[in-house]
């Protein structure tokens, strides 16, 4: 036997581990591993557990940061439309008022001007 086979068994010995000798002790041995196995099993389960009640309550949290970010956006967007649609009812009025001043007080020079926009507009849309 060498050394080291030696001093393994000594060890063995003098911990109080079960030899060959006490069969009972050898059972309680087998089974420690499994009983161990079933709590490390029940503690992981415990603990996945919180990491899924943690991960749900910071992502519960995050998405009610995100929407009302979401709902703020939106309704500033809302606000942004309704104002460019406001300003784009004011100017195609002002528009409308020049272009019926400008009918009323210059017919032929009106009617020259648009012939020349559609003229315009024809040579650009030929190309």
């Amino acid at each position: 036997m060498t050394t080291a086979s030696t001093a393994a068994g000594n060890a063995r010995k003098d911990a109080g581990a079960p030899g060959h000798d006490d069969p009972e002790a050898a059972r309680d041995s087998a089974a420690q591993p499994e009983t161990d196995l079933a709590a490390l099993r029940r503690e992981f389960n415990r603990l996945a557990a919180q990491v899924a009640d943690l991960v749900a309550g910071v992502g519960n949290a995050g998405w009610r940061h995100a929407k009302s970010n979401f709902e703020e956006a939106l309704a500033e967007a809302e606000d942004k439309g309704q104002e460019a649609v406001n300003a784009l009812r004011e100017v195609s009025d002002r528009f409308v008022e020049a272009l019926d001043q400008s009918i009323k007080t210059r017919p032929y020079a009106t009617l020259a001007i648009v012939a020349g926009i559609a003229f315009l507009f024809g040579a650009t849309w030929r190309r």
